[in-house]
């Protein structure tokens, strides 16, 4: 995660550094506050927000013309599920993870007149890091996608690759804007990610032999790829190579739901040139272009 906020930092330091001297007046900058949640494998509904985590997201936004506004920017934010939440036929798998996504992503907004407020249309692409993990019987944190779960990499299952820490999805979504004075806007926002990847939660297909697994990965690996053993009802044996884990045909989803604030670069500048004026050699004015 270091990795992906450093770069995703600089390359956004970048932009803003460019914005200062090539953007119009027009450009600004939106910070968004809200809720991350998911779906997949261990959550099946879509669009609830039980078990979400608080996220955080800043954009550089761009208008083209009077219809289309270019955006890039950065969200973080924590997802968890566990089968204990999930449907009466899921429980018994017991099986949990949480996992922390940052993304970097690029969009095009597709903005609604309207006279008093400013609705707009979301669409373009993401990466995003992903490393699910899940606490084990003794409440350990433990990352999975080393565990190979699913037989991930093992010379008896070819077909099985293993995933990595990065992947792409689809944004899409929309929001609306108010403006509350000439350079600032507040709204509200909704988004979704269709990842290309459904081991966001380390679940997708089936359960593999067990005494193969355990050759390979280890009795750690054992217990976190099934877990039904550790409740009351639970079947305590492991289930037969095979026996259906997940759902491969349908892929991981993200999404964020919150609340927008955004700033004119114009009235930032500003900001920082009254800053200067008060506090008279310290200056904050906007960093010359890299050549």
């Amino acid at each position: 995660m270091k990795h992906v906020l450093t770069l995703t930092g600089c390359c956004l330091a970048f932009l803003l550094r460019t914005a200062a001297q090539d953007f119009s007046k027009e450009a600004s900058l939106s910070l968004f506050t809200g809720l991350i949640n998911y779906q997949g494998d261990l959550n099946p509904n879509s669009f609830t927000f039980a078990h979400s985590h608080f996220s955080v997201g800043l954009s550089l936004r761009k208008p083209i013309n009077r219809w289309f506004t270019a955006r890039v920017g950065i969200q973080a934010g924590k997802i968890e599920a566990a089968d204990r939440y999930n449907r009466d036929y899921l429980k018994p798998r017991n099986l949990s993870f949480y996992n922390s996504i940052t993304e970097a992503n690029l969009g095009l907004e597709l903005n609604i007149p309207a006279h008093q407020f400013a609705p707009y249309l979301l669409g373009g692409i993401a990466v995003f890091r992903s490393n699910p993990w899940a606490y084990d019987n003794n409440g350990n944190k433990t990352f999975l996608q080393p565990l190979s779960t699913e037989g991930q990499g093992l010379p008896e299952y070819p077909g099985q690759k293993s995933y990595g820490f990065y992947h792409l999805a689809l944004m899409f979504g929309g929001g609306l804007r108010v403006a509350v004075s000439d350079n600032v806007q507040v709204g509200i926002e909704f988004t979704q990610r269709k990842s290309f990847t459904d081991y966001i939660d380390d679940v997708s297909t089936h359960f593999v032999d067990r005494d193969a697994l355990l050759r390979a990965k280890g009795a750690k690996a054992v217990e976190m790829s099934y877990r039904g053993d550790e409740v009351p009802g639970g079947v305590q044996s492991y289930p037969v190579h095979g026996e259906q884990r997940g759902t491969p045909s349908e892929m991981d989803w993200y999404y964020f739901t919150g609340i927008t604030m955004t700033v004119k670069l114009s009235a930032i500048g500003k900001m920082f040139r009254s800053t200067d004026r008060i506090h008279g050699s310290y200056s904050i004015r906007c960093p010359r272009r890299i050549q």
